[in-house]
């Protein structure tokens, strides 16, 4: 359930090109970033329609303790938010995030008949996605460079600048941080069957643990203004 009741880390924006109006509002690598994670977020809606599902399941879980009914009741929930969204064609990207994820547990649990096992897509991706940007961070291409690069159309050009790949650098590690404190809380409690438990851990440790990072970062940005521009070519490169 990577994707209900508990955010995925913030993604650099693939979607379609910033258009050139939208690239030249923003003159700094704050800016930038800061757009591109205000689009990322999904706002109150977004936050609430990954939550949902989550919440539906746990609930279930605990005032019946029937696995099946509890999984048709968290995926019953992820459909209803779907449909809604179709109606009012607005976009479901947040919906399909949430119906993926608990569809993921759902089979787990169903072929374990593990209630726990709904979790357990959750944990992995927290930790595969701390290792990736881990990785990032050492290879000195932090993913947080991604998003300058979606909206300057340039997805490489910010590496080009030191200062930009430090500046990045330190943004990921504040992604990194609410991924292995998921990972450090929930793998205990996945091994000690506590499944109502985990699934009101997953939900502290959701959104507002990744609020709280976005935050951290928003904090960090305004105390710069690094200028979005290429270094001059060397003379007689």
């Amino acid at each position: 359930m990577s994707g209900a009741g508990e955010p995925g880390p913030v993604a650099p924006v693939m979607g379609p090109q910033t258009t050139a109006e939208e690239a030249a509002a923003h003159d700094t690598v704050e800016s930038a970033i800061r757009a591109q994670l205000a689009k990322a977020l999904g706002g109150v809606r977004g936050i609430v329609e990954a939550a949902v599902p989550t919440v539906a399941f746990t609930l279930a879980w605990i005032t019946t303790e029937q696995l099946k009914l509890s999984l048709m009741i968290g995926i019953g929930a992820a459909v209803v938010l779907l449909v809604v969204r179709i109606a009012q064609r607005s976009t479901p990207q947040f919906v399909l995030n949430s119906l993926i994820g608990i569809g993921i547990g759902a089979f787990l649990a169903s072929r374990s008949g593990e209630a726990k096992d709904v979790f357990l897509p959750g944990i992995w991706y927290n930790g595969a996605y701390a290792v990736a940007m881990l990785l990032s961070i050492a290879v000195r291409w932090p993913v947080v460079g991604f998003l300058i690069g979606s909206v300057t159309g340039d997805p490489t050009g910010w590496r080009r600048d030191p200062g930009i790949v430090r500046l990045c650098s330190r943004l990921t590690w504040l992604l990194i941080l609410p991924c292995l404190l998921r990972v450090a809380v929930q793998l205990p409690l996945y091994w000690a069957d506590q499944v109502a438990v985990l699934g009101v851990a997953k939900l502290v440790l959701g959104w507002p643990f990744q609020v709280a990072a976005l935050a951290a970062m928003v904090w960090v940005l305004a105390r710069g203004r690094t200028p979005i521009a290429a270094p001059p070519p060397v003379q007689g490169a």
